[in-house]
């Protein structure tokens, strides 16, 4: 059933709040009815304001990208009246997402601020999903932004934009000139979402000169890759990333090989590859995982460089950065996939090692898992397998960052470094300080997401001491806060790492074994 403005209206005032609590905010109260009216670029939107906060979902930032297909997005046609901006929007084509509305009228944002037009010029902080270049959407309860916005009276922002072959299908070797943006459109698209932040900041409260991006996972590499990038430049003013690392782009060699996976599985040809623009959406839908990789693409236009090779980028290096990791990606990553890892024995240990680490390299798997159990004697079979995939794979990009950030004389004075190690009690604790679990710690949602976290005091006082963080950050380009210790920038001497726990504490190079064993394998970014 489509819920119109009026419908969520009545059911809210009906005490029935359950419905729409369910499509538009975890905290949607009675007070909810009054209206919260915006004039944007494009034209008036309505939202509502619910508990001191204004509420506005799925606001036009972009135009329909379907008549667009793997062109860089335009602003939207202006409209006039007042148009609802109480819904979600659709979320970008993407496998394994049919429960949701999906259409390639995707760009869209959402907005929590405390006031309109007060000349309050709040920190604006944009969030960019997780999902990697694929799949994800900011439309979730744990990126739901009214209790950050609440807490450091902060505008919040969240962005939905293309992703996967519709966001990052590189045919401009194919298909010709028209195409020369084709693999970067999705990251074009957040660009455009910046500059529709920039041009309609002060209407919602915020700093247009003072933008913090922030995202986790995929949307942390979006972060990265934007770092590097001419046309983003002087759209924001702070970078937090989680989990999320972009070293190196495809090579258009290899980006254009990806696409011709997507013709071979389409069975086109290379010479009706301009079909590609009149098929239906659900056939692509469909194909958007045969291509070994999509993501963002070197170029020499949009992206003219890497991200972080061979250095960090010159442009953003005025830039504050924080980088985080979970002390247990793969827990879930790998984990959650593959049951079996949680009853591995130390004879079958190596097995199981050998077929998912290829970001090892030629190490001997076999003495990787000796140090682990020299390192951490206390550790399980599933133990020193999780330990050793994150720090190969998933935390390895990280100190690369990190590290090219404090070689480079600019960025070393504002760049910090954090480890989370809460463990989630959840599942008997299986699961432990995984992939995404510091997301809703950020937002001061953890408790909203008691299926994620559980419900001991630990996580709420470690979701105050996180978004104080965050919200410090925004605010004046330092994580300092009263809750936290002293916390220094990170450097190659002592490489200091903030380690969030239900103690909180400074370690210096936390991981340092694991980083030094790591360090022997050239570095590889996937995909490219």
């Amino acid at each position: 059933m489509e819920l119109t403005r009026r419908s969520i209206l009545r059911t809210l005032a009906a005490g029935a709040g359950a419905l729409a609590v369910r499509h538009f905010s975890p905290r949607l109260s009675a007070r909810a009815v009054d209206d919260a009216v915006a004039t944007t670029t494009a034209g008036r939107v309505r939202g509502l304001r619910d508990a001191e906060i204004h509420v506005f979902k799925g606001i036009r930032y972009g135009a329909d990208t379907a008549t667009r297909r793997f062109l860089p997005p335009i602003a939207p046609t202006p409209w006039t009246g007042i148009r609802d901006a109480i819904e979600f929007g659709a979320i970008a084509p993407q496998a394994g997402m049919r429960e949701r509305p999906m259409s390639e009228d995707c760009l869209h944002l959402n907005v929590w601020t405390p006031g309109l037009r007060d000349t309050g010029r709040r920190p604006v902080l944009v969030w960019f999903h997780p999902g990697a270049y694929s799949g994800g959407t900011s439309n979730e309860l744990e990126a739901d932004g009214a209790r950050l916005s609440r807490r450091g009276n902060v505008t919040v922002v969240t962005v939905n934009h293309r992703l996967n072959t519709f966001g990052h299908l590189y045919l401009a070797d194919i298909a010709g000139e028209e195409f020369a943006d084709s693999g970067n459109v999705g990251i074009l698209d957040l660009v455009l979402a910046l500059k529709w932040v920039r041009d309609n900041a002060e209407e919602f409260g915020g700093d247009p000169h003072n933008v913090t991006i922030f995202g986790q996972s995929g949307g942390g590499a979006k972060c990265a890759t934007l770092m590097a990038m001419p046309a983003a430049k002087g759209l924001f003013h702070r970078v937090l990333t989680m989990s999320g690392q972009q070293i190196t782009a495809s090579r258009v060699t290899t980006a254009t090989h990806h696409a011709e996976q997507l013709l071979t599985a389409l069975e086109l040809p290379r010479d009706r590859v301009r079909a590609l623009q009149s098929l239906p959406m659900e056939q692509l839908v469909k194909v958007s995982r045969a291509p070994t990789y999509l993501g963002p693409v070197k170029d020499g236009r949009s992206l003219p460089r890497d991200p972080f090779d061979p250095d960090a980028p010159p442009i953003s290096a005025g830039i504050p950065m924080i980088l985080g990791n979970t002390a247990g990606e793969t827990r879930t990553l790998i984990g959650r996939g593959d049951p079996s890892i949680f009853a591995l024995t130390w004879g079958t240990l190596r097995a199981k090692l050998e077929a998912n680490s290829s970001f090892m390299g030629d190490l001997d798997r076999g003495d990787v898992i000796a140090k682990y159990r020299e390192w951490h004697p206390d550790y399980s079979p599933a133990d020193v397998f999780f330990a050793a995939t994150t720090a190969s794979r998933s935390w390895r990009g990280q100190v690369i960052e990190a590290d090219r950030r404090a070689a480079q004389p600019r960025a070393a004075s504002h760049t910090w470094v954090y480890q989370f190690d809460w463990r989630t009690p959840v599942a008997g604790g299986r699961w432990g300080a995984h992939h995404g679990l510091d997301v809703p710690f950020v937002f001061d949602n953890a408790i909203l997401v008691p299926d994620k976290v559980g419900t001991g005091d630990d996580a709420v006082r470690l979701a105050e001491q996180m978004s104080a963080m965050c919200i410090a950050f925004a605010r004046t380009g330092r994580p300092a806060t009263r809750g936290l210790p002293d916390w220094p920038v990170y450097d190659l001497s002592r490489r200091a790492t903030m380690v969030f726990d239900a103690a909180s504490r400074v370690v210096n190079d936390p991981r340092g074994n694991e980083r030094r064993l790591f360090d022997q394998v050239p570095y590889v970014q996937p995909g490219t």
